[in-house]
């Protein structure tokens, strides 16, 4: 099982595999406990979730899939299309929220990702599809960058889990200020892990050759909650954990779009997503006012074909 005893808290495209995924975080992680997600690629192929106490948020990378899911034994099996998208740089996706005890069956083609979260309180399954998605530029200038957020308590009722994406366009920045969510102070901060999924591509427009390998990085620091030295070049694939410290910038370089899927949960009464801005560097928001947000956003493009939705006996 992967060890986090040594401080490193960075892992490679497939260092996680297990059981079929090409990646799986969960309490099988030295000191992980709140949050968790599975990654896998699909060519009209099949990927099982056994009903457990968790709840979890699917979320098609490219392609499209179709989720057979049971709320319980005696339920009848329900069947939700996932239209999905080109890729994670096409705009938002349809998501398909399952509460504690929902067993499922994902087919379909390309890549998926399931966030996940330990929960003790269902709610009921929640489709959001593409259009319903808030989009929301934030940011400014090169710190501009496209959100996702159809996992935030904002949009989606859940126990725990807290779940949005993130477009970062060639040499902009995101994850900036860098900031923390490792204290619960009431009103102020949350407490709250977080997983950082990745995925990289050559920016919109350019051409690039055959040996381009697009990249971006990764930066997060120990805070008075604990020891933590991440500096890191990632790539599709790649997953940087976050269990306390200050996080981000995370960078795209010149040339590479950088994309990467949030998943937050925590020990907090509350499911909040507060948190607290480097002291050094939270001036930097008061320099984007005034500015404009990068035109290149936002980043939409057509879904690809669904299968169809229905319920089975």
């Amino acid at each position: 099982m992967p060890n986090t005893a040594d401080g490193h808290w960075f892992f490679s495209r497939g260092q996680l595999a297990r059981d079929g995924w090409e990646s799986v975080v969960d309490s099988s992680i030295d000191s992980w406990r709140y949050t968790g997600i599975r990654v896998t690629a699909l060519d009209h192929a099949e990927a099982v979730l056994e009903a457990d106490a968790v709840e979890r948020v699917i979320v098609p990378l490219s392609g499209s899939f179709s989720v057979s899911y049971r709320t319980d034994a005696s339920a009848a099996v329900a069947v939700q299309a996932l239209a999905g998208r080109a890729s994670v740089f096409d705009g938002p996706t349809d998501v398909l929220y399952l509460s504690i005890g929902t067993s499922a069956v994902i087919t379909g083609s390309g890549r998926v990702a399931v966030a996940e979260a330990p929960a003790a309180v269902a709610h009921p399954v929640a489709y959001i599809p593409a259009s319903e998605v808030p989009v929301e530029l934030r940011g400014a200038g090169r710190s501009s960058r496209q959100v996702h957020n159809f996992g935030t308590p904002d949009s989606l009722t859940a126990d725990s889990l807290i779940v949005c994406e993130v477009i970062t366009p060639a040499e902009n920045w995101s994850s900036y200020p860098p900031h923390k969510h490792d204290e619960s102070i009431a009103g102020r901060e949350s407490r709250l892990e977080e997983v950082y999924y990745f995925e990289t591509a050559v920016t919109r427009g350019a051409i690039a050759p055959p040996e381009a390998a697009p990249f971006g990085y990764m930066r997060t620091s120990a805070s008075s909650a604990g020891p933590i030295d991440t500096l890191a070049e990632v790539h599709t694939g790649d997953i940087a954990l976050v269990p306390y410290g200050w996080h981000g910038p995370c960078v795209a370089a010149p040339g590479y779009d950088l994309y990467y899927l949030n998943v937050m949960a925590g020990p907090d009464a509350e499911r909040s997503w507060l948190i607290t801005d480097s002291p050094e560097h939270a001036w930097i928001r008061r320099t984007w006012v005034g500015q404009d947000v990068d035109g290149r956003l936002p980043y939409t493009a057509a879904s690809v074909a669904a299968p169809q939705t229905g319920t089975l006996p």
